[in-house]
């Protein structure tokens, strides 16, 4: 995840979203650079309209935040999902990116 935030705090920034960008901003954190997914990151977000993804991201969160408590899942099940949405995502930069050397 620090990977996606070092963009969106360089998009908010109003910096170009390039390997070196990521790399210092990851680096000023005190984050270990992993190169590959530095370039899948740009890689994945180029011709991405990061206002519009964020817009929709929103839009979409909205519906879930009005949910009644009920129907919540517990913490557990929720690290769960979000370690295999973590685990999706990177499998598909890592697509993305093979379709480069391909």
């Amino acid at each position: 995840m620090e990977y996606v935030y070092a963009a969106m705090l360089l998009h908010k920034a109003g910096k170009k979203i390039d390997e070196n960008s990521v790399k210092k901003v990851l680096e000023a954190a005190g984050v270990t650079v992993d190169e590959g997914r530095v370039r899948a990151l740009v890689a994945a977000l180029e011709g991405v309209n990061i206002d519009e993804a964020i817009k929709n991201a929103t839009i979409m969160a909205a519906p879930v935040a009005s949910a009644p408590s009920a129907h919540t899942e517990s913490k557990t099940e929720a690290k769960k999902e979000e370690k295999k949405e973590d685990k999706q995502a990177e499998e598909q930069s890592a697509a993305g990116l093979s379709a480069l050397f391909g």
